[in-house]
Formats: C-alpha cells, sequence, structure tokens
C-alpha cells in the first residue's frame, strides 16, 4: 500500500508518502480501507505518536493520523459485530500505525457506521473533534439546560462541534473565535460571540458554568478567573500535557475511542442536529500543503484520489 510516514522526530518536513507493508487484522482487529483522514497538527507532539503504551520507544517510520471514514476490508478470525464491505468511520488507537494510508487497522469498539448523509471526506473530520467535544462537555463537564458555556477556539475542529453540541444540550452558549469567523460561530449556535483578538474576554464574561480551552498557555490561565463558584474548566491543549499544576492536570484529558458514543453523534448528523467543518480537502499525496496551510476553519482532510 502507500502511506504518509514519519521517519524522524519533527513536523511535516519529516514525512514522506511512500511504499508500505499492507497490515493484516488478527484476533478482533478491523482492516479498514481509508478513504478519507483527517490531519492533527499536534499528533507531532503527542506521547503516544512515539510510545509503547508500557513506556518503551515505537519504531520509525510511523503512520499519524487516528481517524478516518471508510469500508471494512478484512476481519479477524475474532471479530464480532462488523462484516467486510460496512461503511465506517471511528479511530485507531494512539499507539499504533494511523490512517494516512490506504489501509489501517482498528477493533469493533473504536467504529460505528458511517451515517448515509455526509460522505467519506466530511465523515474523516468528525471522529477525534466530536468526541472530543461530547466527552469534554457531556461527561466531564456535565452540561445541561440553561448552562452557561464559553468554547475557545470555536471555528476550529473541537470547538466548532462543541458550540453545536452545546447548543443542542440548550445551554447559553459564549464563544471567541476572529472577528472573520464571528458570523460563522454564530451559524452554529453561540448566542455571544468574541472577537479574542480586540476584546480580552474575561473582561466582558464573568459566571460561567463551562469554559472548553482548545487553546492553552495564557487564554487557559485567563479563564480561571471567570469561572463561577462550581464552575468547571476542562482543556485539551497539548502544552497541558507537560504541565504540573494540580488545578491543569485535572482539567487535561486526551479523548478515547468510544462506539456508543460514535453512533449517537451519526445519528446527530443523520438529523441535521451537528456537521463537521471541513476547511479543504487535499488528495493524500499532497499531504505537505495539507500540513502547511492551517485552516481557517474546521479540520483539513486527506483522501485517496483514486477511490
Amino acid at each position: 500500500m502507500r502511506a504518509i510516514r514519519l521517519h524522524q522526530v519533527g513536523g511535516s518536513e519529516s514525512l514522506r508518502y511512500e511504499d508500505a507493508p499492507k497490515p493484516s487484522p488478527k484476533d478482533n482487529e478491523v482492516l479498514v480501507q481509508v478513504y478519507a483522514t483527517a490531519i492533527t497538527p499536534t499528533e507531532f507532539a503527542w506521547y503516544p505518536t512515539f510510545h509503547t503504551p508500557n513506556g518503551g520507544t515505537r519504531p520509525f517510520p510511523i503512520i499519524l493520523g487516528h481517524e478516518f471514514s471508510g469500508v471494512v476490508d478484512a476481519i479477524g478470525p475474532a471479530c464480532m459485530g462488523v462484516q467486510v464491505g460496512d461503511s465506517v468511520y471511528g479511530l485507531s488507537d494512539w499507539f499504533i500505525n494511523g490512517a494516512q494510508a490506504d489501509y489501517c487497522l482498528t477493533v469493533p469498539a473504536n467504529i460505528a457506521p458511517k451515517p448515509a448523509s455526509l460522505d467519506h471526506a466530511q465523515m474523516a473530520a468528525v471522529p477525534i473533534s466530536a468526541l472530543t467535544a461530547w466527552q469534554a462537555l457531556i461527561d466531564r463537564a456535565l452540561l445541561s439546560e440553561g448552562k452557561r458555556v464559553l468554547v475557545h477556539g470555536a471555528a476550529g475542529g473541537v470547538g466548532s462541534f462543541a458550540v453545536q453540541l452545546a447548543h443542542h444540550k440548550r445551554a447559553h452558549v459564549i464563544a471567541t473565535a476572529s472577528a472573520a469567523n464571528v458570523d460563522f460561530v454564530t451559524t452554529l449556535g453561540a448566542d455571544e460571540v468574541i472577537d479574542y483578538r480586540s476584546i480580552p474576554f474575561e473582561t466582558v464574561v464573568r459566571d460561567v458554568d463551562v469554559v472548553l480551552d482548545t487553546v492553552g498557555g495564557d487564554t487557559r490561565d485567563r479563564s480561571w478567573e471567570i469561572l463561577s463558584k462550581d464552575g468547571r474548566l476542562v482543556t485539551i491543549a497539548a502544552d497541558a500535557e507537560r504541565l504540573t499544576q494540580p488545578r491543569v492536570r485535572e482539567a487535561f484529558f486526551i479523548v478515547e475511542p468510544n462506539r456508543v458514543q460514535l453512533i449517537e453523534i451519526a445519528r446527530l448528523i443523520d438529523a441535521g442536529v451537528i456537521r463537521p467543518i471541513v476547511g479543504a480537502v487535499f488528495p493524500m499525496e499532497n499531504f505537505r500543503q495539507a500540513y502547511d496551510q492551517k485552516p481557517v476553519r474546521g479540520k483539513h482532510v486527506l483522501r485517496n484520489a483514486e477511490l
């Protein structure tokens, strides 16, 4: 098969599009023919990218891109609940090779049937961002009707899903975005949108029940003071993984695959309640352009041109 492979610690300059061995499913594994996969630039800094679950070092070359949409090509002998030919979307394990390739391995618990209403390129931008927003707001922050939530980076992959989910939960949604994205974020369901470049959010926002931080750094540091007495901050910013402050460590989490949640997200997509935001779609061989051009909204997607 063809794959985009990382050959050393670094950024997109260390990637090559080249021939690679096609994996074979074992036991409960599923081999998916990848129609499309999304780009997550922070993957170059993730611990699982370069380590095994027991703390060892993963060998190069490494395939990135852990979310995908495609068709089941083969299943292992112990695999249940999935059939060859199924259209699916979902995740691969963080510690194994990902989906920036013609094929990738996963397990049934990490995938769900692809919604009929969207194509593979659109669905490739869903798994990580939608699950992160779901687990941050619903599982960790226990967001409910009437709560006040502030979403930082609301035009991004996670932020755009978070605004839609919070709106669906009938929360009061406040969002930060650039001036160019104010109207766009409003269409996603935000009740208030703050242009973060011209207005410090902490000067106009107080007593929020939930802050979802997708930015990190100074933005996160300034967010603590605007929480209500029992308010909760949840952060997914990569810099939090390296920090030692107890409140930051408690607020930080990494998304986990969840088939039940993927099925519910697919249902909400088909019902027109939420939708992914795709910045642009690139052929797999144009991966460097996709990495080097930061999306204004949502995520960039790579597709297999021959499919």
